[in-house]
């Protein structure tokens, strides 16, 4: 319980940052909209009929001439992306960082096994990729408030459910490179999560790359998806559930044989 709370006390400014940074940016995207309605409309209606690139961003599923839609394709991008590299972050640092900073011998000599290190920082990079979620949902529910007009309450949940679960799954890989490397692997973090966004972009457009809907956790957080069809795509979150708990899992397996630098 002192690692863990440890671990939040420490990341709570990176928290707050970037929950602040996303959610004020997304809640000003929200105000804008009144500036746009007049030309939405049109908008809309031109980039529905775009192929490969309506397909791709998901104009071709709801309409961003309605402030939900416009929530649904343009915010939530903002959102998922966001929170992906805020996940990234948090989980490659947590591990490695010990080794780097040369703070690993002082951490072991704790009354607490690697298994117990592990989870405890486990659950703090959970805890915190919660409350980012938490905090970028209050800044959109203010945004649309400010609006005066609420998106469909059971569909905005569904999504943000979804993007919790994701960016924990990105969080839970990062966290496994973490807990084999010596050094914060940041870099490749960040581009995993680029590459995962990418991926999602290029399967919705090209047929032969449907199998990569199990690949990026991007696929089942797509906000157009979720308030098109009304509902989240059980499986492939069960599928998420379970990748979270194998990275886990392999992150405990790895990290219990490796040898510790001081």
């Amino acid at each position: 319980m002192v690692l863990f709370l440890h671990e939040c006390k420490l990341n709570r400014k990176s928290l707050l940052v970037w929950a602040l940074c996303v959610g004020v940016l997304c809640f000003a995207c929200l105000l804008l909209y009144d500036s746009l309605a007049d030309s939405m409309g049109d908008v809309s209606e031109m980039f529905s009929d775009m192929g490969a690139f309506s397909a791709a961003l998901g104009m071709d599923k709801v309409n961003i001439g309605t402030l939900e839609g416009y929530y649904a394709v343009e915010i939530a991008i903002m959102l998922s992306l966001g929170g992906g590299l805020f996940a990234a972050m948090t989980g490659s640092a947590l591990v490695a960082k010990e080794e780097e900073g040369h703070t690993s011998e002082f951490l072991n000599t704790m009354p607490l096994s690697r298994t117990g290190i592990l989870l405890a920082k486990y659950a703090a990079m959970a805890l915190l990729i919660f409350l980012f979620e938490l905090i970028t949902l209050f800044c959109v529910l203010a945004g649309f408030s400010c609006m005066g007009e609420m998106p469909h309450m059971a569909n905005l949940l569904r999504y943000h459910g979804a993007a919790f679960l994701m960016q924990l799954e990105i969080g839970s890989i990062c966290f496994l490179l973490s807990a084999i490397c010596r050094k914060k692997p940041t870099g490749a973090a960040l581009g995993l999560t680029i590459f995962f966004y990418m991926l999602d972009l290029l399967l919705r457009v090209v047929p032969a790359l449907e199998f990569a809907k199990y690949i990026t956790p991007f696929y089942f957080a797509n906000a157009a998806d979720i308030f098109s069809e009304n509902a989240a795509n059980i499986p492939l979150l069960g599928t998420g559930a379970g990748d979270c708990a194998t990275f886990l899992a392999a992150a405990l397996l790895l990290y219990g044989r490796r040898d510790i630098a001081g």
